[in-house]
């Protein structure tokens, strides 16, 4: 899930410099893994010898991290614990929301929790809710949380999402999601599926959802580069782990699909367990994309730049305001690294 509207124009015109000041001077945490700098650009961001620190662990699966820069925390999901948990520098962590995707909105759901999270243009947070199969905005102050929700996308065409999993808005206020089967018991052959397909989709700020894909089985994360003329999908296939790209048109549909990497030379080598899933890019046009072996480094145009490995199956990652720190969700920890 997800990258972050957290990281609008306005926000990081007051980006707090303390993020990375607390991090490295009042947080001092457990590390693990390794970085594999492939190209010579990529020590513009990242250097070799940097540490990838453990901030929270014990978890059962974490997904969806947002910086939350007006108060200074991270959010992200705790999907089968069904709760979001907040991770402030020199405080830790902390249960942040309960029910935060099953709240019996139907009889029969299932007890998945949130997924993406992100920021909406007015600052409030939105939820991709695989227990629910919605997409939802927390009806409550950021400060104040609440399980309490609105349904922004729910059905198409009557029918029920399968389960929301990341978003990402467009400059035009629009929101771009997928829709995978991730959150049913049983997956793709789940009785309670009620679309024949996985979608990727558009809900213009009128209300109106819009399929843009049906073709793709398993589309996960999802990103706009920098120029909003290119999505970014995630494929989480298991017999073909690729990212793909498409035109943005102007009318906010979308065209010319074609990959824009491909990982499935990757199956079965050691140490690149895991598939393609939730992105955040950076103001310099490069994407960190979490995939096998933890978090990969792209430039613009596809080119693999670095590879942070985290040791674990790797989730999805953020940018702190002030793009000091990437966080990381992968299995049942929160990660951070520094960048240059």
């Amino acid at each position: 899930m997800r990258t972050a509207f957290v990281l609008a124009a306005s926000l990081l015109a007051s980006a707090c410099s303390t993020t990375s000041d607390q991090l490295s001077i009042a947080d001092a945490a457990e590390t693990t893994g390794s970085i594999e700098l492939i190209n010579p650009q990529a020590k513009q961001f990242i250097a070799a010898d940097a540490k990838i620190s453990i901030r929270g662990k014990g978890y059962r699966w974490t997904e969806g991290p947002v910086w939350i820069e007006q108060h200074g925390f991270l959010l992200f999901s705790d999907i089968p614990n069904n709760t979001i948990v907040k991770y402030q520098p020199n405080k830790g962590t902390e249960l942040y929301l309960e029910n935060s995707g099953a709240t019996g909105l139907q009889e029969g759901d299932y007890g998945q929790g949130s997924n993406g999270l992100l920021l909406n243009p007015q600052g409030q947070l939105v939820l991709l809710q695989q227990g629910d199969r919605r997409v939802a905005l927390m009806d409550a102050p950021l400060n104040k949380p609440q399980s309490k929700f609105v349904t922004l996308a729910g059905e198409y065409q009557g029918k029920r999402l399968n389960s929301p999993n990341d978003a990402v808005y467009h400059n035009d206020g629009s929101l771009y999601f997928t829709d995978p089967p991730y959150g049913l018991n049983s997956g793709m052959n789940d009785s309670r599926k009620e679309l024949d397909f996985q979608g990727i989709y558009r809900l213009s700020q009128d209300g109106e959802l819009e399929l843009l894909d049906n073709s793709v089985n398993f589309p996960n994360g999802i990103a706009l580069t920098l120029d909003q003329k290119t999505l970014i999908v995630a494929v989480s296939d298991d017999k073909h782990p690729r990212w793909l790209a498409y035109d943005v048109n102007p009318d906010g549909s979308i065209s010319n699909k074609r990959i824009f990497h491909n990982a499935k030379a990757l199956l079965g080598v050691a140490g690149e367990q895991g598939l393609p899933d939730g992105m955040a890019v950076h103001s310099s046009g490069n994407i960190f994309a979490t995939g096998p072996g933890g978090v990969w480094l792209f430039s613009p145009q596809g080119e693999v730049l670095a590879k942070i490995r985290t040791g674990r199956l790797t989730a999805n990652c953020t940018l702190s305001a002030d793009e000091k720190y990437l966080f990381i969700t992968a299995h049942d920890t929160l990660m951070s690294v520094p960048l240059l």
